[in-house]
């Protein structure tokens, strides 16, 4: 019995959820890119070179029997998640900075002195200036 109520507590934890989320969403992610790559990026630009080669799908290209069409494929699909995960996270860090940005000036910004505290500024000034 320890031994469920140990694993529901690992179950549970914060960080195993969110890699499961994390999982959902990157195969729902790759569905999306997969389907850019094959149903869009390949008909629209990369079909000329296709018709130059006398093939209709890029998955067919190959070469003494090595296919390397379909490599060429992911390739091509590494290179949009990549690029993707790259304006992403630049968008995240963008919208830390600016946070942050806007958080600074009230941080750095002079506190409201006291009536007595700025008498006492004014005479530690006035002693300074006379001692010089």
């Amino acid at each position: 019995m320890g031994m469920i109520k140990e694993f529901r507590e690992f179950a549970l934890k914060g960080n195993v959820i969110e890699l499961a989320v994390a999982v959902v969403f990157g195969a729902a992610f790759n569905a999306i890119v997969s389907s850019l790559v094959a149903d869009i990026i390949t008909p629209l630009m990369l079909q000329p070179l296709l018709k130059a080669a006398r093939l209709e799908d890029l998955e067919k290209l190959g070469w003494n029997g090595v296919k390397y069409g379909k490599f060429l494929a992911a390739v091509l699909n590494f290179l949009i998640v990549a690029f993707v995960l790259f304006l992403a996270i630049k968008g995240i860090n963008r919208m830390k900075r600016l946070k942050e940005e806007s958080a600074a000036p009230e941080a750095n910004a002079a506190p409201d002195y006291t009536l007595q505290e700025k008498l006492l500024m004014e005479i530690r000034d006035s002693l300074k200036k006379n001692n010089e």
